[in-house]
């Protein structure tokens, strides 16, 4: 069936840049900067508002993060896309989180703020605002893992634990059973993630198999996890969790990890 103009576009979890070009012409998009809020005031996509990460992290609580949404004037169907200058990142931590306390209709601009402007696109200066609305909240539990779920899960044979942590980190130390998924493998020629079948042969090639429930985790606050969350369902595996709190609270709280005192080297494997 076709979708009539009046409806709200229904987003891809990555959207290139011609697309969103478009949803800002018609004035059917809302825009997140997630960038420092210095940065955004030098410079930032048109139409676009200013959530610096640190804002959302200092109370990630669904209630606090649904009075955002309702502050930039994000109605329940409105298409959201998100950008950062951190390799996508901090922008896949954030539509995460809108995706958890349900803003389900969003997505990861597929380029930074630094490659749209190297391809000449539009940029402004002027601060934006937009009149508050309403937003529901409906917690998404199946995105979220905590570090409870994660220690049940090393002994459950359908689910797996993914690291997105670079090589040499993940060597180092880890949670026991995870296996390495590190982030600078995810993206490609200026996109911050690889086109979906290669991301799918990756994966593969690592023996994790598209029917196991995937948990992913990095070092600390869910950045780069969150990155791997959205090359996982990009690349059509679809019961993956994010465990935002990460490996930092891990070790806090004592938990059991893997360590290698001479992990001095470069595994090859991972390329």
């Amino acid at each position: 069936m076709k979708q009539k103009s009046s409806e709200p576009a229904n987003l891809p979890i990555v959207c290139d840049a011609d697309t969103l070009r478009s949803l800002i012409r018609k004035k059917a998009v809302r825009v997140i900067d997630v960038r420092k809020a210095e940065d955004y005031q030098a410079g930032h996509i048109p139409t676009a508002v200013s959530l610096p990460l640190a804002r959302l992290l200092s109370d990630d609580k669904p209630e606090t993060v649904v009075c955002l949404l309702e502050e930039f004037g994000i109605a329940e169907k409105m298409p959201v896309v998100i950008y950062d200058d951190t390799f996508g990142a901090l922008a896949a931590r954030v539509a995460w989180t809108f995706q958890y306390v349900g803003h389900s209709n969003t997505a990861l601009l597929e380029t930074t703020f630094k490659q749209w402007k190297e391809l000449g696109l539009e940029t402004e200066t002027k601060p934006r605002t937009y009149p508050k609305t309403k937003h529901p909240l409906m917690v998404r539990q199946e995105m979220y893992a905590d570090a409870a779920y994660v220690e049940a899960a090393q002994s459950d044979q359908g689910k797996l634990i993914v690291d997105s942590r670079e090589r040499l980190n993940f060597l180092t130390e880890h949670i026991p059973t995870a296996r390495n998924i590190p982030y600078t493998m995810l993206g490609v020629d200026g996109n911050i993630l690889r086109k979906a079948e290669d991301l799918k042969r990756m994966i593969e090639n690592r023996g994790i198999s598209p029917e196991s429930e995937i948990i992913t985790y990095c070092g600390s606050v869910g950045t780069l996890s969150g990155l791997a969350y959205y090359a996982l369902k990009l690349a059509g595996y679809n019961n993956v969790k994010l465990y935002p709190k990460s490996f930092k609270e891990w070790k806090s709280l004592g938990k059991p990890k893997d360590e290698f005192k001479e992990a001095t080297y470069w595994d090859l494997s991972a390329e």
